[in-house]
């Protein structure tokens, strides 16, 4: 519902109607919005970080660089398609709403250092295989490639899929300034 018609329009009553049972029941489950907020936002963050995590299961398999892998990994969070633009819009949500909500602002940290953190372990990743320079801060090239996708995914949503070839783009034009050399893992 928040990705069809926008966060102000859901309430309990809407939802329930929507699911086809009680307020009563509804309310059991979720006892404000901000629970129905928190479950919809932990639905997506679920979805995503499953297909990224089959993206990175499955790299060894295919011989693919480091590089690669987050670009394809990172592109999962960005508003490609219908599914993914309905993703987008209930993480939008859930941000706007935890600017005044300390509970959801937490979860909110919380999922992003944890995109910070996956990012930093592929930079420290690529600089024990050779395609990172040993002395990049993993750190400060997380920061900068989390920052990078989370404006194109904003910039993806607002012009439309036609806008997506261009984001893929310019994230590989942002990790080729990270993963300048080559994978020694598949040289033997």
């Amino acid at each position: 519902m928040i990705a069809e018609t926008g966060l102000d329009t859901v309430t309990v009553s809407r939802t329930a109607a929507r699911a086809g049972m009680s307020v009563g029941l509804v309310q059991h489950y979720f006892r404000a919005k901000d629970d129905m907020l928190l479950h919809a936002f932990q639905e997506v963050s679920t979805e995503v970080a499953d297909r990224v995590a089959e993206i990175v299961r499955a790299a060894p398999a295919h011989r693919r660089t480091i590089a690669d892998v987050l670009l394809d990994a990172l592109s999962e969070h960005l508003p490609i398609d219908e599914p993914r633009r309905a993703e987008f819009r209930v993480v939008r949500a859930f941000a706007g709403r935890a600017l005044d909500s300390p509970a959801l602002a937490e979860v909110d940290a919380r999922t992003a250092e944890a995109t910070h953190a996956e990012i930093a372990r592929a930079v420290r990743n690529g600089t024990e295989c050779g395609e990172v320079e040993p002395d990049a801060d993993a750190d400060t090239a997380a920061t900068r490639i989390a920052s990078v996708t989370e404006g194109l995914a904003t910039r993806v949503y607002r012009g439309g899929t036609g806008v997506a070839d261009h984001a893929r783009a310019a994230l590989r034009a942002e990790l080729a300034t990270v993963f300048t050399g080559r994978c020694r893992q598949y040289d033997r």
